[in-house]
């Protein structure tokens, strides 16, 4: 059964990645819709649903309703409730465009998106753009629905123009290069990464450097630049360290690497993910399962599902076979969309 790091494609055509708060828009008087809001952030989509109920009920802001009530049904990847709740939400336009629309367009392309409709989601950026050119976001998530149209071209002159846009922003050109990566384009992606390298900018510090190194595969140069830069990207410094480390087999300093992390600073999430993940590596089962629950206790919504997902792992690999039962059962009640949880509950079902 794989173990999951943070998604890498998926982050980038998921709800929220570059839109406005939940509450942007609310009245002092929609007290209910706020209610939701909070439900939301808690990963509570039906009782948030309820909540949006008793706020049409009262009378408040229509628009704010549907808008709420599609990124509930995300959560919950009702993706065909969610579109049409965005639908209905842009339909209450009193004809002015304002944020919100541009915001609830976002909304509706990562809704068809999640569909499996990537044309649908490319109109909708093609739309933006057109009253929006210099939008970098909407060049970005076109590039990601083009390719995953098979439009290759077409997305490159998107990732070239996001580029062209910024160059000096290297988390994008990471974001771009992992989307690359997952379509089977990885020299495409290395290409802009050695451009960046070369370039020789001064705004590239050991940071930037080590993460480039990271991906073009020259794992030393990555930990050798990172363990200059290791304060400088906060938790992100220390993951990219640690998985160099990792990617050179040393899975002792790696969970080093975590663990000094956790000892100065807050939790992290992704941190204590990383850090279960080594420890499985290791062999150190039980370690890797107090990871993967620390990691939960923080709350992070972005990291709930693949740490809970490992956490199921954990258990497995434990012997403890009934336990990751019931939690995987937990876990398909809250992510129904994940196939491959689904066929591992058919398999942990005959144990």
């Amino acid at each position: 059964m794989a173990l999951r790091e943070i998604g890498k494609r998926g982050k980038y055509l998921a709800v929220g990645i570059f839109l406005m708060g939940i509450l942007a828009g609310c009245g002092e008087t929609e007290e209910k819709i706020a209610n939701a809001t909070v439900m939301i952030q808690a990963m509570d989509y039906s009782g948030a649903l309820a909540e949006l109920d008793a706020a049409e009920e009262a009378g408040e802001n229509e628009r704010l309703i549907n808008r709420s009530r599609g990124i509930a049904y995300m959560g919950l990847t009702d993706y065909e409730q969610a579109a049409a709740a965005f639908e209905t939400a842009l339909q209450g336009s009193n004809g002015l465009i304002e944020n919100v629309d541009f915001d609830l367009n976002y909304y509706l392309a990562a809704a068809y998106a999640k569909q499996g409709d990537y044309a649908a989601a490319e109109v909708i950026y093609n739309n933006i753009l057109a009253l929006r050119p210099e939008e970098e976001d909407a060049y970005f998530l076109r590039g990601n629905a083009r390719i995953s149209l098979g439009k290759f071209d077409g997305a490159k002159e998107d990732f070239d123009r996001v580029i062209a846009m910024d160059s000096a922003n290297y988390d994008r050109l990471i974001e771009i290069y992992e989307v690359l990566d997952f379509y089977g384009y990885q020299e495409v992606g290395k290409a802009y990464l050695q451009a960046a390298l070369e370039s020789g900018s001064k705004q590239m510090d050991n940071y930037c450097i080590g993460r480039i190194y990271y991906y073009l595969g020259e794992y030393q140069k990555a930990y050798l630049a990172l363990e200059d830069a290791r304060e400088k990207g906060g938790a992100r410094s220390y993951l990219y360290l640690g998985r160099s480390y990792e990617a050179t087999g040393d899975y002792n300093y790696a969970a080093n690497v975590y663990n000094s992390y956790l000892s100065k600073y807050s939790g992290n999430a992704e941190i204590y993910n990383q850090l279960g993940l080594c420890e499985m590596a290791k062999g150190e089962y039980q370690k890797a399962l107090d990871a993967f629950q620390a990691g939960m206790q923080l709350g992070d919504s972005a990291m709930q599902q693949s740490l809970s997902f490992n956490e199921v792992v954990a258990y497995e690999y434990l012997g403890e076979y009934k336990q990751a039962y019931a939690l995987l059962t937990q876990y398909l009640a809250n992510y129904p969309d994940d196939e491959q949880a689904r066929r591992e509950y058919g398999f942990l079902s005959t144990r």
